[in-house]
Order: structure tokens, then C-alpha cells, then sequence
């Protein structure tokens, strides 16, 4: 069963898990505290009504330490595993994990944005946001792909069908600073089959001028104005 207590002493382990560094986590884990006690406060429910037992009463829940919370939404995060499964690594059951899943996310938000680490979510805000300001504009750009569960409906199924990854997946659109590997922006959720040039198109990102852009064949065709383009080429051995 997956806890913080022994996997902080796994160092590669920990980072596949999470996407962080144990250090990292370290310096997440005091404002997502904090973020928990402000979305949370002990005198009010989770529903936000005020709270009729004592500090304590009531049923208690199996996360009981902040790291071990954090762990389990930065795990579902990095994976995205089907809820019964991420319930098993952690010991609970399915609709456990899918209370501390809801419970947590806006928590891990908020925390993220304290830390002035929040991705910039509209296109049109890119270019003056602080996480492009911190370094030179160096960036890269990338549609990413993550496996959802079959629509039942027919039409949902052809449309979530993404033929790169022989399944169905959602997809989003990130840009990324290579010099602080820090991800400026992370586009909307759409389905599966979109390509990646119209999701770019669409989501009409600005960028500083004179920005240099690293971009694969999946965005052949997009010329941001201002903006330097790198695509890689195939070798002459790979055309023939």
C-alpha cells in the first residue's frame, strides 16, 4: 500500500509516481496544508454547513496525514488510473477515492496557484502571464493524450477514438518553458481524435515577440505571428 512515510525513502520510485522530487513535494505540501484549512475549515462540513459534533467526531477518514493526502491526488495526477485501482494502491474503496479525488483537486488548485505555479488556462493571456515572464521565451509545444473509459454511446466512442494511441483518450494542449520546465499553459479538455494544429488554432494563444517555438509534425502549418518555429525534419533515410 502506497504512503508517503516509505516512499519518500524511494527516490526514483517517488518521482515516477508524482512528477516531483521528494524536495519538491516538501515545499508543496505546507500550502496545500494551508489551502486544505482554507477550503476546509473545522468549524464547517464539507458541504460548507457549520458543524453540529465536536473537533473529531463523527467517522474518521484513512488519510489522515496531509503528505499522505497530497500523494494520493498527485499519484491520480501523474497516472490517471481508473478510481477502483487508485483506491487499492492506497486502501480504499472506490467511492473513498472518489470523495478525496473531488476533495483534494481544488485543494492541489489552489495550492499550485499560491504558489505562482498555476498554468495559465485562457490562450489569449499567455504572452503577460508570470510564468512566461520568467525566463526567456524559449518554449515548447505538445498535444497530450491520456486513455478515458469507452463512451457507451456510439457517436461519443467515434469521437474520443484517438487512432495515434488505438483507444479512446481525452486531450489537452500544454506549453511548456524548456528553461524553467515549468508548463505556461494547459488548454481545455476535448476529445481523443482532435488534431493537434486545431486545437492550437482554436485556442488562439498569444506569445511574446520573437519567442522561439519547439514544435513537432502534429502542429505542421502552425505560424504563430512574431513567433520563430523549430519542427524537426526527416532524414533523407527515413523518406525513402
Amino acid at each position: 500500500m502506497l504512503n508517503y512515510k516509505e516512499l519518500k525513502n524511494k527516490a526514483r520510485d517517488f518521482l515516477a509516481a508524482t512528477g516531483l522530487t521528494v524536495e519538491e513535494f516538501q515545499k508543496l505540501l505546507t500550502p496545500f496544508e494551508s489551502a486544505y484549512e482554507k477550503l476546509y475549515p473545522l468549524s464547517k462540513t464539507f458541504e460548507g454547513k457549520p458543524r453540529l459534533r465536536r473537533k473529531g467526531g463523527g467517522a474518521r477518514g484513512l488519510l489522515h496525514s496531509f503528505a499522505d493526502r497530497l500523494l494520493l491526488i498527485l499519484v491520480y495526477q501523474k497516472t490517471n488510473p481508473l478510481q477502483t485501482m487508485h483506491g487499492l494502491q492506497f486502501g480504499l474503496s472506490q467511492p473513498q477515492t472518489n470523495y478525496w479525488i473531488h476533495r483534494l483537486l481544488p485543494v492541489l488548485k489552489q495550492a499550485l496557484a499560491e504558489m505562482g505555479h498555476q498554468p495559465q488556462r485562457d490562450g489569449r493571456l499567455v504572452a503577460t502571464s508570470p510564468l512566461m515572464r520568467e525566463s526567456v521565451p524559449d518554449l515548447a509545444i505538445d498535444g497530450t493524450e491520456r486513455e478515458r473509459q469507452r463512451p457507451k454511446d456510439e457517436i461519443k466512442q467515434k469521437e474520443h477514438y484517438s487512432g495515434k494511441k488505438k483507444a479512446h483518450s481525452d486531450k489537452n494542449l500544454i506549453l511548456i518553458n524548456e528553461n524553467t520546465g515549468k508548463v505556461i499553459y494547459l488548454g481545455p479538455t476535448t476529445v481523443g481524435k482532435t488534431h493537434d494544429k486545431k486545437m492550437a488554432d482554436s485556442e488562439q494563444i498569444t506569445y511574446p515577440l520573437g519567442a522561439r517555438l519547439d514544435k513537432d509534425t502534429g502542429f505542421q502549418g502552425y505560424e504563430p505571428a512574431g513567433v520563430i518555429t523549430q519542427q524537426p525534419k526527416k532524414s533523407p533515410e527515413e523518406k525513402s
